[in-house]
């Protein structure tokens, strides 16, 4: 397929963003940037939301982790759903109780200061760890199948992909966002479907015949019962459980768009209406995966995982229309992983750590300001943080961010869960040695339970295999890391903590 016409595809997708920021953030207030004027409709922030938790790298290693692994992924959704309720009906009333503008706030009012200042730190490493790695793998579809040929090298192609973010991102924030997410989210599900029946229909079959014909190969399988497995089906459950729990309902990503619907009742009805199709959608990432290596199979092609889809939508065989819904399904699917953590990320900078808010009287020109050099410098940080994926040159990247989740979330899971739970107070001076040493007891007992992981990924020999078999008897951990972390760190603050009508210690 000609890399031109996909170009000018990139571009026309590119322009249509444009038109719709130019539109939205016409009059924007710091207060429109963060929360969006706490009037968004709940109903398109459902939709939109769904582009950006499943982002370019669920579009790609989802379907790829197929061959290897079956359905298995779909017993982690169903722990998404259990922690969505959990979201609904425990987070999100306590963050419009406080009228948050950031939810690392309430650890302010809970714990104090140096408290707050540890929850948006842990959000601000994670999630631009995460979201840069989810960036350099859909960058480097686009790299390899466009613009390698045209000439143009991959930091160009980089920071030219920056830049246009920043466009229609730095004036509008979440009010922006919340219609581009709606936008992309509609290109991405489009494509989904219509590359399913496309690929279906080239097996000589129908969905309902390509569903056999995957069942057959054993691909739709969903439940690992192999206890010793990483991939066994409670570990997966419970650690997608607080997976959710986490990395949606403690991020602050995710819940500035919640908190900017109008009240309470809209915002669990956007919630319960993301996790459904939520659901539905993994599952038909799971169907995509089927039917591609199905494909694969049928017609001799051999290729990493996570080249797979790209490299069947975009070959010989197939007619020029898949070829372009794929490269708009994959932008779409990039953008909203990209763009809303940038704004969420600005967001808790300017209001966590700088003190910057809506509701500051008399200084709303200066603020902006700052908020903008601090929008412009997180992008810059994206950028070098590209380049450095690119220099470790490996694309397996679904599992990192979930390796590096568990070990970063889990301390903020630990922090709110202790606040909610128990009504100790804690000594502040002590909570930095907690929350650094729970996420690194944590990382070594990942490492010694999984030393060939690290070694394959890493590169480094851990000499820890023996110390695997004889300390874990083969047990892999796996997703549920997050929840040995946030235990941790739940423990560790029981252990610096004081009840209510003690006096506070000096800091």
């Amino acid at each position: 397929m000609s890399s031109a016409l996909l170009f000018s595809v990139v571009l026309g997708y590119f322009s249509l963003l444009l038109a719709v920021a130019w539109y939205t953030s016409r009059n924007s207030t710091n207060e429109s940037f963060f929360i969006g004027n706490r009037n968004s409709n709940w109903m398109l922030v459902a939709f939109g939301m769904i582009g950006t938790s499943l982002s370019g790298v669920t579009f790609i290693s989802v379907p790829g982790g197929v061959g290897s692994g079956n359905f298995y992924y779909f017993q982690i959704v169903i722990g998404y759903l259990l922690g969505y309720l959990v979201i609904a009906f425990v987070l999100l009333p306590l963050y419009y109780r406080l009228q948050v503008t950031s939810i690392y706030s309430y650890l302010n009012q809970r714990f104090g200061g140096e408290a707050h200042k540890a929850g948006a730190w842990f959000f601000i490493v994670s999630r631009t760890i995460g979201a840069t790695a989810r960036l350099y793998l859909v960058i480097s579809v686009l790299q390899t199948f466009i613009f390698n040929s045209l000439g143009i090298s991959f930091e160009i192609t980089a920071l030219v992909i920056l830049v246009l973010i920043l466009l229609y991102t730095f004036e509008g924030g979440v009010k922006t966002i919340i219609y581009t997410d709606t936008l992309q989210t509609t290109g991405m599900l489009s494509g989904l479907v219509v590359c399913i029946l496309v690929i279906s229909n080239a097996l000589g079959t129908n969905l309902s015949g390509a569903w056999d014909m995957m069942s057959e190969k054993g691909y739709t399988s969903i439940f690992n019962l192999n206890i010793l497995s990483g991939s066994f089906a409670l570990k997966h459950i419970f650690g997608g459980m607080f997976i959710a729990i986490a990395m949606t309902g403690l991020d602050q990503e995710m819940m500035q768009k919640n908190i900017s619907v109008k009240n309470l009742k809209d915002s669990q009805k956007n919630m319960l209406t993301f996790s459904a199709v939520l659901a539905i959608v993994n599952f038909l990432f799971l169907v995509l995966g089927g039917v591609l290596y199905l494909y694969a199979s049928k017609n001799g092609i051999a290729t990493a995982p996570d080249d797979l889809f790209p490299t069947i939508a975009l070959g010989n065989t197939f007619s020029g229309i898949i070829g372009i819904v794929f490269i708009v399904a994959i932008i779409s699917a990039l953008f909203p992983s990209v763009d809303g953590a940038i704004t969420s990320l600005t967001s808790c900078f300017c209001v966590d750590i700088l003190n910057i808010t809506h509701s500051n009287e008399g200084n709303e020109s200066a603020q902006k300001q700052k908020r903008l050099r601090v929008h412009f410098s997180f992008a810059l940080l994206f950028f070098l943080l590209v380049l450095a994926f690119k220099w470790m040159n490996d694309k397996l990247i679904v599992d990192f961010i979930l390796k590096f989740a568990g070990i970063t979330y889990g301390p903020l899971l630990g922090l709110f869960a202790f606040g909610i739970i128990s009504n100790k107070k804690i000594k502040s001076k002590f909570l930095w040695i907690i929350c650094l040493f729970a996420p690194l007891i944590s990382l070594a007992l990942d490492i010694m339970s999984n030393p060939s992981w690290y070694e394959a990924k890493l590169h480094f020999k851990t000499g820890l295999n023996a110390v695997s078999e004889s300390v874990f008897y083969g047990y892999k951990i796996g997703n549920e890391l997050i929840l040995i972390n946030g235990i941790l760190m739940y423990f560790g603050l029981w252990l610096i903590s004081k009840s209510q009508n003690e006096k506070p210690a000096s800091t």
